[in-house]
């Protein structure tokens, strides 16, 4: 029995699935962060916001990042733009919450910061994979 060919999909294939996998899996535990904000307000976001001394309006980007992109990547439409908008909200929770935890261990032995670590290079690598054919946006859309 040959191990070489265990999935019998073409290669292009293959990669469309793992495309899929990676935007699935971003985008639903991200959307799960959003609805949890939804749900008990901008309250906690505004307060770091403006002890950072940014204006109140940039806590209200939190729903882009975790509600508006996230489904954009579920559905795979303006896929790379979706994920360029996680990394950056990525980027503010590490710069307003999670600075003093960047050289951290977890009570487990793990990087104090591994989730968000991992939704941060997750969107990195499908802004630079893009979408993939499965998708609403298909393989030819200009931002997918």
């Amino acid at each position: 029995m040959s191990t070489t060919n265990v999935v019998a999909l073409p290669q292009q294939s293959r990669e469309d699935a793992a495309k899929l996998v990676l935007r699935l899996l971003l985008g639903s535990l991200t959307l799960l962060h959003g609805i949890a904000k939804l749900q008990s307000g901008p309250g906690f976001v505004l307060g770091l916001v403006q002890q950072a001394g940014l204006p109140s309006f940039v806590a209200y980007g939190v729903y882009i990042g975790e509600v508006v992109a996230p489904v954009l990547l579920i559905i795979g439409l303006f896929t790379r733009p979706a994920a360029l908008i996680v990394v950056v909200n990525m980027l503010v929770a590490f710069s307003l919450v999670h600075m003093s935890q960047i050289f951290t261990l977890g009570k487990q032995g793990g990087w104090a910061l591994e989730l968000q670590g991992f939704f941060l290079f997750t969107a990195v690598a499908i802004a630079l994979l893009g979408a993939g054919r499965y998708s609403v946006g298909g393989v030819n859309g200009r931002f997918n």
